[in-house]
């Protein structure tokens, strides 16, 4: 999976699994785009994005979630809610805000 920490007034924490970095996925009027420069960043495995994310889930952070496994490690982190999850073309994702 891959993390980028977007550093602003409130950070932005932004996950993906690797296999869709640079794909766009559309259905209807929505639009997924999981564009290399916002979500490309470290490449981490689970344990460690599960740190990030309880670490930022203290702060006054943004979450952006993209992909079956990113949504999966959100959930068990405890950011995410089941009811926060949307799809497009299969494609899984939420927003968290803190």
């Amino acid at each position: 999976m891959q993390v980028k920490i977007h550093k602003s007034y409130r950070d932005i924490v932004s996950v993906c699994d690797s296999n869709l970095l640079g794909k766009i996925f559309e259905e209807g009027e929505r639009q997924l785009d999981v564009r290399e420069s916002f979500y490309e960043g470290d490449e981490v495995f689970e344990k460690e994005l599960l740190e990030i994310m309880k670490s930022f889930s203290c702060e006054d952070a943004t979450f952006n979630i993209v992909g079956e496994n990113s949504v999966k490690c959100a959930l068990n982190a405890g950011i995410i809610t089941q009811e926060g999850i949307k799809e497009i073309q299969g494609i899984r994702f939420a927003l968290g805000l803190m």
